[in-house]
């Protein structure tokens, strides 16, 4: 094996992290020994070289996103690097058994809480937890929806612990935004890397698309043959509204927003150069709040009047169903082990990270008084944002954290803050380990399917556990091996 240029990895430092790419320095593991050997023949110029053709080739298909509150520019390139994170076989086939056994009991939990309610009545999940959490939706109560899918499509955020397991830090059943990343990531790569690539067998990914309409269609109301789908986006200001219109154009389906769409006798109908067509199937990147002004929001300009009654009467599905958010509030995540336990009646094969709830006393108390050493979110939140980390915060900060919990505990929660793995990153000409996490994608249909890999997004400054590309993270392609 070709030993890399000293150089290359002058500035690399296993720490107590666990890393991708090293068991012990300059021993690569077995599925990162070929790239290694790779990054032995090449310079510092030769990958700054592909770096840039990755960069020109992200500049030019307008993958971007929008940080909110930017007031220097609202679009950015998304930051790429380089290098592939790479997952072995066996590793990746017990994440997508637990990921499946995941969604299908969270599935399960949704229509339960919407319907008769048996897990609040044993006492696994406190009722007051499920009905005071904002995106529980009174007016989803009776209603069932197509093949009792709630959450067709999620985004599971994972993290590899100190001791090289994966554990799930966040459902994200809501608008699980990234695949679009996750594809582009893969096509860039075949530019940049195509011969090592060659060289590994790496499962495809590039089916996704085609799988997740598969997916959408599969929810189709009952009788409607060749249903019509489409995809309803808030806008061009959205910061996801690259990822709207490139999902569209893969699944050959038309992107809308709320004003291209009408309802009549409580039926959904696009507006077309050649007319009305009726509309069967909507995956949304809109939120509950703003879907229908006639059922929730009624200042809202992005949803369409009527789509509530329409998708009460089954003429219409949507995916995600309305409030399926309740499942992705952040304290119900501690219940998840045991929601699994209370519908499957099996072990977790995927665990979760240490949660503390401050509504309760004890455990309000002991985070309380542990501030700088843990973790600190806000439970509806995402993307990074209403989060405190103890050990990177001031003490200014961590007082109006103090404040905001004690006057709402039920909003908060806390939990370690954890040695997210690392992987290596081609930084200013030297590779440098960075922290990453992985968010594989779930699309639950009549089958669930998982494209093997997903979104590792990586946490860019030196450090930094945030890997939010609203908070400065880029992402890499994620390798799964045969």
């Amino acid at each position: 094996m070709a030993a890399p240029q000293a150089s290359l990895f002058s500035e690399y430092r296993l720490g107590r992290a666990y890393d991708e790419m090293f068991a012990a320095p300059a021993v690569p593991r077995p599925q990162y020994a070929a790239l290694y050997s790779q990054l032995g023949t090449l310079a510092a110029a030769e990958l700054q070289r592909r770096q840039q053709v990755a960069d020109r080739a992200f500049l030019h298909q307008g993958i971007t996103f929008t940080v909110y509150g930017d007031h220097k520019g609202t679009e950015r390139i998304f930051p790429y690097d380089l290098l592939p994170r790479i997952i072995t076989g066996d590793e990746w086939r017990q994440l997508e058994r637990g990921l499946t056994q995941r969604i299908t009991a969270l599935n399960l939990f949704l229509k339960d809480i919407y319907n008769e309610g048996r897990i609040l009545r044993a006492g696994v999940v406190p009722r007051e937890l499920i009905v005071s959490c904002p995106h529980y939706r009174r007016e989803m109560r009776g209603l069932r929806v197509p093949g009792d899918r709630y959450v067709s499509v999620a985004g599971t955020d994972l993290v590899r612990l100190s001791d090289g397991s994966f554990a799930v830090l966040e459902d994200n059943l809501r608008v699980p935004s990234g695949v679009s990343y996750m594809l582009a990531n893969r096509a860039v790569m075949k530019r940049t890397f195509s011969r090592l690539l060659a060289r590994y067998s790496v499962r495809p990914i590039d089916h996704y698309a085609q799988a997740l309409l598969r997916t959408l269609r599969d929810l189709s109301p009952q009788g409607r043959q060749n249903p019509t789908v489409v995809l309803l986006t808030p806008g061009v200001f959205n910061s996801a509204y690259f990822e709207h219109a490139f999902l569209a154009r893969q699944m050959g389906i038309e992107l809308v927003e709320g004003r291209d769409l009408f309802v009549h006798d409580n039926i959904v109908y696009m507006r077309t150069t050649s007319g009305a067509q009726r509309v069967d199937v909507i995956y949304r990147r809109v939120d509950d709040d703003y879907v229908d002004p006639l059922a929730f929001r009624a200042d809202s300009q992005l949803g369409v009047t009527g789509l509530f009654n329409a998708y009460r009467a089954g003429n219409v599905a949507l995916a995600n169903a309305i409030g399926t958010g309740v499942a992705d509030d952040k304290a119900v995540y501690a219940y998840v082990p045991a929601i699994i336990r209370f519908y499957l009646d099996e072990d977790p094969i995927l665990g979760n990270v240490e949660t503390f709830l401050l509504d309760d006393p004890v455990q309000r108390d002991h985070v309380l008084q542990n501030l700088d050493q843990l973790v600190v979110k806000a439970v509806g939140e995402s993307g990074g944002y209403g989060m405190l980390i103890g050990p990177h915060s001031t003490a200014e900060q961590r007082a109006q954290f103090r404040d905001r919990i004690l006057a709402n505990p039920r909003n908060y929660i806390a939990q370690p803050t954890l040695d997210l793995s690392c992987a290596p990153c081609f930084l200013d000409d030297r590779i440098e380990p960075r922290h990453v996490d992985l968010r594989p994608y779930i699309l639950a249909g009549q089958q669930t399917v998982i494209v093997p890999g997903g979104l590792t997004r990586v946490a860019l400054r030196r450090g930094s556990l945030v890997v939010n590309s609203s908070q400065g993270g880029g992402s890499k392609d994620t390798w799964v091996l045969e």
